[in-house]
């Protein structure tokens, strides 16, 4: 058996929600690893709908659920998602869920000055969420962040909110927003600590005992690799690394402990916010993919740009990333569509390219070179094995795998989890 690290392979929004929960079940332990609760999942278990954006998806089914390093946490939208999943039924406790000492808080702030910058940039605004995972990620490599154990030590508190304040400050009245009280910060955090601190621990330790025992352990990707702040389209990034690299960096575990790396990669392509996107569709067949996918985000609820699939972005996704095999999602949206177009190349200013290169003047004025594949008729939802899919289908597929040099461990056809093709098992080595 192998461990599994679950990525996006595109700009996130790939359908993670439904094959991590797919994969959770089999799993033994779920770790969240990167990001904050600027993404979300989408989980239906027996008809109920679970919406998470801190809480590993494991959480749901009762399986050890570790929030690592690599996150940055609001600890109070962390305890209104705990209160809101045990509304559900859910039974969340201190022997299910786990947080790493280590991880940096969000804090009242930081959203503060993620909506001044917003705003100052006008037009040329990033698309973030507002909710302050970026300077909260800026003060961790600041070294001026306070984690999760500072709580534990209050007396040391109003210094670290000083020095904090010190700098934000600063900021948001050059951007003509008000300042930050530095006492309701602390009373805010003084009253959250005992609430925060009943779940913190050394994950590590718990990942290096699953490990010794052979538990299976599964790594929850959020976002995708084109939001990676060093490989994706930057500035137009979120703040933290996307990649199953970071699944080790973010927990706590070897590099040799992360196992299979799955890809999830839709079978089109969707991006929200701004940034470049070559292969996107502003007309009726952008429209099209946009409604028959529910294309809104789990969090934001904004609707996702949406464009033909794009080949060379999940190459670079698949080779970059160390990408072993890739659960395609939501083939079904692609039903009853005459003929379908996949982006096999660029081409700028007479030149052409194979890959997406990293200067944003060129990734924004690159053009899709595309191949048309014929379309199918017959319906592909809830099909469950390769004998239900029609021909075209297949050859779609097939053709998906060849351009991105990465086979297809998994197929979902539709939101249901059971609906779903397992060519290969990714926990079985």
């Amino acid at each position: 058996m192998t461990n599994v690290a679950v990525v996006g392979s595109q700009w996130g929004d790939e359908g993670k929600g439904k094959i991590v929960d797919w994969l959770s079940e089999r799993a033994d332990v779920v770790v969240r690893f990167q990001g904050g609760h600027n993404a979300g999942h989408t989980l239906v278990i027996d008809g109920k709908t679970y919406k998470l954006s801190l809480l590993p998806s494991g959480v749901v089914r009762g399986k050890l659920s570790i929030i690592g390093n690599g996150v940055v946490i609001d600890p109070w939208a962390l305890m209104e998602e705990i209160d809101t999943v045990r509304e559900q039924g859910v039974d969340v406790t201190a022997d299910t869920l786990r947080i790493a000492e280590n991880a940096t808080l969000i804090l009242p702030l930081h959203g503060a000055l993620d909506r001044a910058r917003e705003l100052a940039r006008g037009d040329s605004k990033i698309g973030t969420t507002g909710r302050g995972i970026g300077p909260a990620y800026e003060d961790k490599v600041a070294r001026r962040a306070i984690r999760i154990c500072d709580l534990a030590d209050p007396a040391s508190l109003p210094e670290k909110i000083d020095n904090l304040l010190s700098h934000h400050n600063a900021l948001l009245r050059g951007l003509g927003a008000n300042g930050i009280d530095g006492t309701e910060t602390l009373d805010k955090l003084r009253e959250i600590a005992p609430s925060l601190l009943k779940y913190a621990a050394p994950v590590w330790r718990s990942l290096d005992e699953a490990n010794r025992g052979a538990k299976r352990i599964l790594f929850e990707g959020a976002q995708g690799f084109m939001l990676d702040v060093d490989h994706g389209t930057y500035p137009f990034v979120t703040s933290s690394n996307t990649l199953a690299g970071q699944a080790a960096a973010g927990s706590g575990v070897a590099i040799s402990g992360v196992g299979y790396v799955l890809g999830i990669t839709k079978a089109y392509t969707t991006r929200v916010g701004s940034g470049p996107f070559p292969t996107e569709q502003q007309n009726d067949i952008g429209n099209l993919l946009g409604e028959r996918g529910h294309e809104f985000g789990t969090v934001t609820g904004r609707q996702r740009r949406c464009g033909w699939f794009d080949s060379v972005l999940v190459r670079q996704s698949a080779t970059i990333g160390g990408i072993d095999g890739i659960a395609l999602t939501k083939l079904d949206v692609l039903d009853g569509m005459a003929e379908l177009k996949v982006c096999v190349g660029y081409e700028y200013r007479g030149d052409s390219f194979d890959y997406l290169p990293a200067d944003r003047q060129t990734q924004t004025g690159v053009k899709p070179v595309y191949e048309t594949l014929e379309g199918w008729d017959d319906s592909t939802q809830g099909a469950r094995s390769w004998a239900d899919l029609p021909a075209e289908a297949v050859k779609y597929v097939r053709r998906i795998e060849e351009l991105i040099g990465v086979p297809v461990a998994l197929l979902s056809t539709s939101p249901e989890r059971d609906d779903t093709i397992l060519v290969r098992d990714p926990f079985v080595a």
